[in-house]
């Protein structure tokens, strides 16, 4: 019987999003995975019932990034000429980031293992990171002569600045929970039996909020990334129009008054 390489489960507007291929310390640069989880996001975009995401990894590891094995038999997306493993990379792994990054709701990282290589920079990928004790980072690429194919040294850059992600790309070593928290990299550290309450948590606390209002905070964050202060402005000045139109928006405004929580539809 064949396992899905995702496990999804969905309550209270949060979806869990669980990576099974636990034997293989869930590598992400099987063709499977690469379409589960850019098809889930596509479906997260086109669902507005589902406000938040947690991603976690079955088994003893986050994710272990790509499958060595493969590399060493230069088979899958490893295999082939330069222009073949060119094209491996743009249309396999290098999708990932692309759908997270226009993923509409908050993902938050739940880290319950070593994140290696792309594994790491999948934890990168999300917009909030909670960590087990047992986890340890690694930009480890160096230290297979290779470089960060998936985006790693743009989304290392962004999250912990130039001179932290230099230190990681170009060495390789292992940053432990703590360090990573202390680095910026994480938001929280906990106990392995705690990780999941906590980062579920903190996925709550997103998705109590108006899930237009979150989405469209979501997609400012990302533009910021890249646009100047005068075109964001336009823009925020756009979505802020569309908000406070929004149904939400007065039923937030009356909770407010009356020291309540509001109870949203999406509308």
């Amino acid at each position: 019987m064949t396992t899905a390489p995702l496990l999804v489960e969905r309550a209270d507007h949060i979806e869990t999003w669980t990576m099974n291929l636990p034997d293989s310390r869930n590598p992400i640069s099987d063709p499977a995975i690469v379409d589960a989880l850019c098809d889930q996001v596509a479906t997260v975009n086109g669902d507005h019932d589902v406000r938040a995401v947690v991603l976690t990894g079955a088994g003893s590891a986050f994710s272990a990034g790509g499958n060595v094995k493969d590399m060493v038999d230069r088979a899958g997306m490893f295999g082939g000429s330069p222009y073949e493993l060119r094209d491996g990379y743009r249309r396999g792994i290098q999708r990932i980031p692309r759908a997270l990054y226009h993923c509409e709701v908050p993902v938050v990282a739940a880290v319950n293992g070593p994140a290696v290589g792309a594994g790491c920079d999948l934890a990168v990928m999300c917009d909030l990171r909670v960590a087990s004790t047992r986890a340890w980072f690694a930009e480890s690429f160096v230290q297979l002569g290779i470089i960060p194919g998936d985006g790693g040294a743009w989304l290392l850059t962004k999250a912990i600045g130039p001179a932290r992600a230099a230190e990681m790309a170009l060495t390789g070593d292992r940053v432990k929970a703590e360090q990573a928290a202390a680095w910026g990299l994480v938001n929280e550290v906990v106990e392995p039996d705690q990780l999941l309450e906590a980062a579920h948590t903190l996925a709550a606390r997103v998705a109590k909020n108006p899930p237009h209002s979150v989405r469209m905070a979501k997609k400012l964050l990302r533009e910021s990334q890249h646009q100047s202060l005068e075109s964001l402005l336009e823009l925020s000045a756009a979505m802020q129009a569309l908000a406070h139109h929004a149904e939400d928006h007065r039923v937030a405004l009356a909770a407010f008054g009356d020291k309540r929580a509001g109870e949203y539809t999406g509308r």
